[in-house]
């Protein structure tokens, strides 16, 4: 029983709830870059290259026989993927970046200065009330 209540404390920490979402997030990211990537970036590119689709380029090493499937390198795939990390890369760097600078601002503030200790504030209390 102790380690289910081990692993609860564990499993509800912020910071694994934190990774866990942000795993979620990436994931989804992750399928609209690709979508991205494959639907709106190398239609153009195949085009202006003479109509090659990039998902369809491969090289045969061994062609099919009986039941057997054809062996491929799907180097179209391979540049597709590529051109996905490269996005996700990019935007990830530019996510952190904008962290960093908003982070680098908020150490910029001025502090408010630290409040006199106690003893202080009664002396100037008891200037003040001299003076007048």
């Amino acid at each position: 029983m102790k380690m289910m209540q081990e692993f609860k404390a564990f499993a509800m920490r912020g910071n694994v709830v934190d990774m866990a979402v942000g795993i979620i997030i990436g994931v989804a990211f992750g399928k609209i870059v690709s979508s991205f990537v494959s639907d709106v970036i190398m239609p153009p590119i195949g085009a202006l290259l003479g109509g090659v689709d990039f998902s369809t380029l491969s090289v045969t090493i061994k062609e099919a026989s009986g039941g057997v499937e054809a062996v491929t390198l799907k180097y179209g795939m391979f540049i597709n993927t590529v051109i996905d990390f490269i996005i996700i890369a990019f935007a990830i760097f530019m996510a952190i970046k904008a962290m960093n600078s908003l982070k680098k601002k908020e150490e910029e503030k001025p502090a408010a200065p630290p409040e006199p200790p106690a003893d202080v504030k009664l002396l100037t209390e008891i200037r003040d009330l001299l003076n007048k």
